[in-house]
């Protein structure tokens, strides 16, 4: 039967895979300009990939309006580190601009004291990258690459890329210059209107050219005009940060028109790929071996030669002896429920286009909200456990469910949120921010969690097909493949194997601020995940019972979460190869926050294979006969 479901999952997954395009539904309505409308250019935060902390916008001394206003940020936003401020930037609709100076209504440069000439000079050693929007459009920097398509022939092939935001600035021989002049360039989609109507326009792109312009080759007039040297003639403008330094903040504007319609204009920042595991040869493994084994047990004896019961029914009177510690097992296991179903729908949620990138901070929010309200399912389905266990202590049990992972995962994000505190950056979660968070935990999700709870213990246990024996059969001793450490290892390669591809572009969405927006995808890679921890729970299981060892409740939780090993494993590679960090703070936020990953896809993990494991273990016992 397992085996008939399975295959045509991997049918359907392939044709879906081969058959996916490039699918994107908007989060936010669209904007309609006519000619000359404002378009505001806001600014969202400054980011390194170096050291992950986030500043606002003014950290550094921008231009600013006169008068600064920051957009109402959802939770998701704040935690995010993002702080959306207006600009000076005065953009109009389809409307060109040659050089505009920044900062002042004459020609007086502005002066850096030498206080922000080291910030700034300290910003861009750190690789910092300036993040700003039009239209709810990030800013993006085009790259075009050139390669050779032959050996014998000269002709090159051009690679256009893009990078989010645009590089503060750059290093050359120990001299640091500033990108203080950016030259915007906007595409527009012309909307298609009856005769008498004005016509209507759309933004669909974003993009800027940072340029270093020195003060003495930008001529600025008493109207706030500039004008841009021809060529390569200019040098950059550079910052010495043992002096003051005097400079324009200047910017361009260019517009261009595109046939890109505004439902696809998100997809010039993206790009597809696919990968795909198919687990059906090792179902028809396990559905064999467990017909021959079941065929064989219930089969008549033959009265001269009886033959002496073997295998995993040799210890079905000690297979569903509960385990040590049940309570903390059945809380473990109610927020893997809990995790289960916020993952679940999350996914579902942002694979019908709900939760874009162009609704900043909504998946977050989601995800946060959701956990809170999933704690109803979380409680009923570890009160329900606990008692299935022999468990009677309901009050402590739900209240272990609610603030065991809970409180794991808050304390690890409030001794990270002091270090960032301390650092001045726009990542740190201001103390209102943290007051609600503690609210939702104690006035949401405790409640649901101790609701779901005391429904799930009154409800009757879970109806095992064995009775349990008195006295505990002994144990034999076990073979060296057996051991808890070696049975994680080989149980966590085939998820980790099914996700790996996966892992490389969530891993760059959080560490080096990439938009992640493959949410199709992953949708059939959790399913693809979920099947693959089933599968090999079932299998380790198998392999346990017939070795005679029947203490598999927590051996189970803790083997199937074996593909969160190879997560560690693969977030060290990531930091030593991909990520240049080289600070204290930065490295700890790195790994503390790797952590809690760790943790949270072990728990996923384990839970999805401890109750295939447990659904199993109930099925081939009720199947066979027992005396």
């Amino acid at each position: 039967m397992l085996t008939q479901i399975c295959l045509p999952w991997s049918v359907l997954l392939l044709s879906l895979t081969c058959q996916t395009s490039a699918f994107y539904v908007p989060g936010v309505a669209p904007i309609n300009f006519h000619q000359n409308d404002p378009v505001e250019i806001k600014a969202v935060k400054l980011t390194s990939s170096r050291t992950q902390l986030p500043y606002e916008y003014y950290s550094l001394p921008f231009c600013q309006p006169r008068k600064i206003t920051y957009k109402a940020e959802n939770l998701g936003e704040v935690l995010r580190g993002d702080r959306i401020v207006n600009t000076p930037f005065q953009v109009l609709m389809n409307s060109e601009k040659k050089c505009e100076v920044l900062c002042s209504q004459s020609s007086k440069p502005v002066t850096l004291t030498v206080e922000q000439s080291k910030l700034v000079v300290e910003r861009i050693t750190e690789d910092y990258y300036v993040h700003l929007i039009a239209d709810n459009l990030p800013v993006a920097t085009r790259l075009e690459l050139y390669s050779n398509r032959d050996s014998d022939d000269k002709k090159k092939e051009k690679d256009v890329q893009f990078e989010h935001g645009y590089r503060l600035g750059f290093t050359d021989v120990n001299k640091f210059y500033l990108h203080n002049h950016l030259s915007f360039i906007l595409y527009y989609h012309r909307e298609d209107m009856e005769e008498d109507q004005e016509h209507t326009y759309r933004v669909v792109r974003f993009e800027v050219i940072p340029q270093s312009i020195r003060l003495e080759d930008l001529k600025a007039d008493e109207k706030s005009s500039c004008t841009l040297p021809e060529g390569t003639n200019s040098s950059p403008q550079e910052i010495d940060p043992t002096k003051e330094n005097q400079l324009y903040f200047t910017y361009s504007v260019h517009w261009e028109e595109s046939d890109i319609k505004w439902a696809s204009r998100w997809d010039t920042y993206l790009t597809m790929i696919f990968f795909l595991s198919g687990k059906s040869i090792l179902s028809m493994i396990i559905i064999r071996t467990l017909r021959k084994d079941i065929a064989n047990y219930n089969k008549e004896d033959d009265i001269e030669d009886t033959m002496e019961e073997s295998g995993w029914k040799l210890v079905h009177g000690d297979v569903f002896r509960p385990p040590q510690y049940p309570m903390i097992l059945s809380s473990l296991l109610g927020s893997g429920i809990q995790l289960f179903c916020m993952i679940l729908i999350v996914i579902f949620v942002a694979m019908l286009g709900m939760l874009s990138p162009s609704s900043r901070g909504a998946l977050m929010t989601t995800a946060c909200f959701l956990f809170m309200f999933m704690g109803v399912f979380g409680g009923f389905s570890a009160g329900r456990l606990y008692r299935t266990l022999k468990g009677h202590r309901w009050k402590k049990g739900a209240f272990c469910t609610a603030t065991l992972y809970p409180g794991v995962v808050f304390g690890i994000c409030f001794v990270l949120n002091c270090f960032i505190w301390g650092k001045h950056s726009s990542g740190a979660v201001p103390f209102p921010t943290m007051v609600a968070l503690l609210c939702m935990w104690f006035g949401i999700s405790l409640p649901l969690v101790y609701l779901g709870y005391y429904f799930g213990f009154r409800k009757q246990p879970y109806d095992n097909p064995v009775r349990t024996n008195q006295i505990p059969r002994q144990i034999p001793e076990q073979r060296w493949y057996m051991n808890r450490f070696v049975g994680i290892l080989m149980a966590g390669i085939l998820p980790f194997g099914a996700m790996f591809i996966e892992l490389f572009f969530i891993f760059s969405a959080i560490w080096e601020n990439q938009f992640y927006y493959l949410f199709g995808f992953l949708f059939l890679v959790f399913i693809i995940l979920v099947v693959s921890c089933s599968q090999i729970s079932i299998v380790m299981v198998y392999f346990q019972l017939c070795a005679e060892d029947y203490r598999w409740w927590w051996r189970n939780f803790l083997v199937s979460g074996g593909s969160a090993f190879y997560v560690l494993v693969y977030a060290i590679f990531y930091f030593v190869n991909k990520l240049d960090i080289v600070e204290f703070i930065p490295s700890l936020l790195y790994f503390g926050y790797t952590a809690l990953m760790v943790l949270s896809f072990w728990l996923l993990t384990g839970t999805i294979g401890f109750y295939a494991a447990y659904m199993f273990v109930r099925k081939i016992y009720a199947a066979v006969k027992i005396d």
